[in-house]
């Protein structure tokens, strides 16, 4: 892992095309959830609480597309389709698993740090409408 996690260290790195990638809303999500084993689009859209099929779609195309999912088509009638992850997708449950784990350590810190910032907000808004009376 490199040491410099400045932007300027990757503004022209091929890692930020993957990081943008992988670090939307939902790729997180999907690719936790395609860990514990392939599903089905409405499976999956039921495991993904919030996101649209739309979102969803697109997700998966791109997910695939960098070759972090594997998509198969199960030939029944009526047809159907299974999603799951490749062995370079499972190698993010790792630091998925990291980073959820922080996001639970942390969430109480962030929480209050919201709840500062948006006091801090709404003094100043106050502040302000008062000096314009």
């Amino acid at each position: 892992m490199p040491h410099d996690l400045s932007p300027a260290a990757y503004s022209k790195h091929p890692s930020r095309l993957v990081l943008e990638q992988i670090s939307d809303k939902w790729s997180v999500l999907i690719i936790g959830a395609l860990c514990g084993g392939p599903l089905r689009f409405n499976a999956l859209k039921r495991e993904v609480d919030g996101v649209t099929q739309k979102a969803l779609t697109q997700a998966l195309r791109r997910l695939e597309r960098l070759g972090l999912v594997e998509r198969r088509v199960i030939p029944i009638s009526p047809v159907a389709v299974e999603y799951s992850v490749t062995e370079l997708g499972e190698s993010l449950k790792v630091p998925f698993q990291a980073l959820f784990a922080w996001s639970i350590a942390h969430a109480p810190e962030i929480e209050a740090a919201i709840s500062r910032f948006e006091m801090s907000q709404q003094e100043a808004l106050e502040i302000a409408i008062e000096t314009q009376v």
